[in-house]
């Protein structure tokens, strides 16, 4: 019989709720309590049946509880963490973990000292999207890639919470920054060289609203992440491109296609046209005649729940965490530099 784990969620927001709601559909996690400052989150909470707390201690204390949940804003998963593992309990962490990489190798060392197991809730590695661009690469389907640009558009600007707020660790690159860059890094196996920020401050002066950011890495693959709140026309959200060709992919929905040049046709079509006020070859578009159209491939995805299969597995000693502890730290220590370079309005060198 298989063991169900108990779950305590500290922080009943939007994240809170969405691990309560899927971590009960999967049968072998069952969460029965929430810690809330608000007394609004514990009533909806209670409604659920669940046992709400006015204090961290309170949660902590309950014997019950084998796992926590972390989803606070973002400066409190460092100290809940560590008193989480001081009380014996298991962790799962939203994102970004941590302020900064001292206080996540805080949060490790003191996972190591308590034998517990923590880990980082990096779900946008089961995003289909990013999926299928990684099997492009992973499959060398388009020679060797030389560009891959990410981005996440919309014109809502950033939720009028604590997001919006320096000291919570609000900001588009801790929020959606964090799981770009760990898409990245997650895909492309090689140290990251060089880190240019340009970020945007549209509507928010505290806290950046939108930003630009180069990665180079080690075979000078040139990786930009873009993210923006106040587009009301998107860019693709994949455009990635090598020496045989470039792929597509338009939206969330995994709207999208490849263009390959067909073999010794690839200039039968090479004929200048007017461009504005002149003349180009070089930039003339290609038709039927030297490139083929493909269709995205088709793969198997995995679900968001092989996230919490795993957690549970690592518990048991049954396997190691797929997003390991040096993975999450990477992702850190990228945006300490992009935050750096933001200072110094200059590119980074780094060894990441």
């Amino acid at each position: 019989m298989q063991n169900v784990y108990k779950l305590g969620i500290i922080g009943y927001g939007g994240m809170g709720k969405w691990h309560h709601i899927n971590t009960d559909k999967l049968g072998f996690i069952k969460t029965v309590a929430v810690y809330d400052i608000a007394e609004e989150a514990r009533q909806r909470a209670a409604e659920y049946g669940l046992r709400t707390y006015c204090t961290l201690e309170e949660i902590l204390a309950d014997d019950e509880i084998d796992i926590i949940v972390i989803a606070t804003p973002n400066e409190f998963h460092c100290p809940y963490a560590i008193k989480s593992f001081e009380a014996g309990k298991h962790v799962i962490s939203e994102k970004p973990v941590a302020l900064n990489s001292e206080e996540l190798q805080r949060m490790i060392d003191s996972a190591n000292a308590h034998n517990r197991v923590f880990s980082v809730h990096q779900n946008r590695r089961w995003d289909n999207d990013y999926r299928i661009i990684k099997h492009i690469y992973d499959n060398n389907e388009l020679g060797k890639i030389f560009s891959i640009q990410s981005r996440v558009m919309g014109s809502r600007g950033i939720p009028g919470d604590w997001r919006a707020k320096k000291v919570h660790g609000g900001g588009m690159v801790l929020d959606w920054g964090v799981h770009l860059i760990d898409q990245a890094l997650d895909m492309v196996k090689e140290k990251v060289t060089d880190v240019y920020v340009r970020m945007q401050h549209v509507h928010h002066t505290e806290v950046d609203d939108g930003f630009q950011l180069f990665l180079t890495f080690e075979s000078g693959l040139v990786y930009l992440i873009e993210v923006c709140t106040a587009a009301y026309i998107s860019l693709p959200r994949w455009h990635i491109s090598g020496e045989s060709g470039t792929a597509i992919i338009e939206d969330w929905n995994c709207n999208g296609k490849i263009i390959k040049p067909i073999r010794n046709k690839e200039n039968v079509d090479a004929i200048p046209i007017q461009a504005g006020a002149g003349l180009t070859k070089t930039m003339a578009p290609r038709g039927k005649e030297s490139t083929v159209e493909l269709p995205l491939p088709k793969i198997t995805t995995s679900e968001w729940k092989e996230y919490y299969e795993n957690f549970v597995a690592v518990i048991e000693g049954k396997q190691e965490l797929i997003v390991k502890h040096h993975e999450v730290m990477r992702v850190m220590k990228i945006m300490e530099a992009a935050f750096q370079s933001e200072v110094e309005n200059s590119s980074i060198r780094v060894d990441i």
